[in-house]
């Protein structure tokens, strides 16, 4: 009772209904509330309905009430067991309140982010929230997420969106207008389909992966960042790399560029792509896109052509490690003569390359395979179909790279149904995981039980041994019990796992958690309840 009474004034929420209903049932035994135990029939009612409105499985039978002070005591019982069921015996919930680029615009999502360095403030708060045990924050250009433990699913969703609202400014209609709600085995898999690339723009990219372990490496000894959390993040990385090795599915070009260097690639010799000189012509996005590719796939050294130099200054100045030569478009059969690929992506209404520009080209080495490559993205296109009559030149535009990305994206689309496969049975090592969690208490309640009986014990047959004893015996005396105790702990023990390891379901095991809690009086569930509640008042008193 001095735990509810504590909490009166410190702690709201569902919880406070069970302890403060306690607490006038032993407030109400004082000599000012004398009249309303003068009837005793009346006392047993008011018990029986306000336990059913409490709890509604909490039910008692009117023809089981007896008018006996035996009966309301056990009346009273029942409803603190009921009380206590009510919020130990339903595990908290995992929940995502998430707004992505598929449901919010970007104007929205620019309010919400949260840049990395707030990452743990942000936890903190979050977890200063009364209905809310552990908390993440997944913040990235295209998505901002944020995922708790809840003890209250209603509350603890109705909490972190006022909170978000608060550090926003953005209205809680327009955030619940936006945001989706994810609940326990949903939130699981969708944590997984992001990890893995499944929820991405492009689909399988691999930038949401080094996101997801930057999470998990902001919050390591943050208080917040618990248990449940980190370990369903550090189970995502895992679903992400497993499904990236298994299926290979950020393989293959599903954009133009990307599909440009990629098909270029294919065309030059492998023993030439880090030597084959390669020019671009234009600086534009999608420029500046055949660029970014190109590094990506190893090239350190090209030759940049543009209008004016200061886009390519501002790509070399990104790209510090790559070395970026500027030449002006005046240039522009010069420097191509020098190149082995020439990819072009200007808006230029006419052919910047026709026949009669590229036949008098100097052939390239054999060691590119003896043929100059023109990879034209631009639509008007910049190299006249012409140049490909040629037989040292061979160009290819945006109707070629376009079959390369639509095969790319269907063989995806394929790799992102085994992905699933994948994910699907991932959840399920995770729940079995999370499962077994619930039985912590009791085993830790179990151990400690026996590991008394097993000292008093000891003690008692050291004492009836003398004190002349030698060190070797004692010591093999105290293996001996501490053998025959883990013995007959491990049978019990194993029955209290549910790891995936066997075929036992969760309810068996937490009936055998249950079992075991009766027959060794361990009580866990009450401490249970009373440790979240101390824990929850001790913080807001901070």
């Amino acid at each position: 009772m001095s735990v509810s009474s504590s909490l009166a004034t410190s702690f709201t929420g569902a919880k406070l209904e069970t302890h403060l209903f306690l607490n006038s049932v032993s407030s109400s035994r004082s000599s000012s509330q004398c009249r309303f135990f003068c009837n005793p029939s009346r006392v047993r009612r008011s018990l029986i309905q306000r336990a059913a409105s409490l709890n509604p499985r909490c039910e008692v039978a009117s023809e089981a009430v007896v008018d006996t002070r035996s009966s309301s005591v056990s009346a009273l019982e029942q409803l603190k067991t009921s009380a206590a069921d009510r919020y130990t015996k339903e595990r908290s919930s995992i929940v995502v309140i998430g707004l992505s680029i598929h449901t919010t615009p970007v104007d929205m999502r620019e309010k919400l982010a949260i840049p990395e360095a707030e990452w743990p403030r942000a936890i903190g708060e979050l977890c200063n929230l009364n209905h809310i045990e552990e908390a993440a924050v997944l913040s990235t250009c295209n998505r901002m997420e944020i995922y708790v433990v809840a003890l209250s699913q209603h509350r603890g969703v109705k909490e972190v969106t006022e909170w978000m609202s608060k550090t926003s400014g953005v209205p809680v209609s327009e955030l619940c207008h936006h945001r989706f709600l994810l609940y326990n085995k949903d939130a699981t898999q969708h944590l997984f389909e992001v990890s893995a690339g499944l929820d991405s723009l492009v689909l399988g990219e691999g930038q949401i992966l080094a996101q997801v372990k930057q999470v998990v490496k902001v919050g390591q000894g943050v208080v917040g960042f618990g248990r449940n959390i980190s370990g369903l993040f550090k189970h995502a990385i895992t679903v992400g790399k497993r499904v990236r090795t298994e299926t290979s599915i950020a393989a293959g070009a599903v954009s133009v560029s990307s599909a440009a260097v990629e098909l270029a690639l294919m065309k030059l010799p492998e023993s030439s792509h880090a030597t084959a000189r390669m020019l671009v012509i234009g600086a534009g996005k999608m420029g500046k896109l055949v660029i970014k590719h190109l590094v990506a796939k190893g090239c350190r050294k090209m030759v940049v052509m543009n209008r004016s130099e200061e886009r390519v200054a501002a790509i070399r100045e990104e790209m510090k490690d790559v070395e970026i030569i500027y030449r002006p478009l005046t240039k522009m059969l010069a420097c191509a003569a020098e190149a082995d690929v020439v990819f072009t992506s200007t808006a230029s209404e006419t052919p910047l390359f026709l026949k009669e520009h590229a036949k008098d080209l100097p052939a390239v080495g054999q060691d590119v395979g003896g043929l100059r490559l023109f990879v034209d993205i631009s639509v008007p296109r910049n190299v006249g179909a012409c140049v490909s009559e040629l037989e040292t030149a061979r160009v290819y535009n945006v109707d070629d790279l376009k079959e390369v990305v639509a095969a790319n994206k269907e063989d995806r689309l394929r790799k992102a149904m085994e992905a699933q496969a994948i994910i699907m049975e991932e959840s399920k090592q995770f729940e079995a995981w999370r499962d077994s969690l619930e039985t912590v208490p009791t085993i830790k309640k179990l151990r400690a039980y026996a590991e008394r009986i097993r000292v008093a014990e000891l003690e008692k047959c050291l004492s009836k041994m003398g004190d002349d004893i030698s060190k070797k015996t004692r010591r093999a005396v105290d293996d001996l019990s501490r053998g025959i105790v883990n013995k007959l702990l491990h049978g019990p023990m194993q029955h209290l796992r549910c790891d995936g390891s066997d075929s036992r379901t969760l309810s068996e095991t937490l009936e055998n958690m249950h079992a075991l809690n009766r027959m060794f009086s361990l009580e866990t569930d009450i401490s249970l309840l009373e440790e979240k509640i101390r824990a929850k008042v001790e913080q807001t008193q901070k």
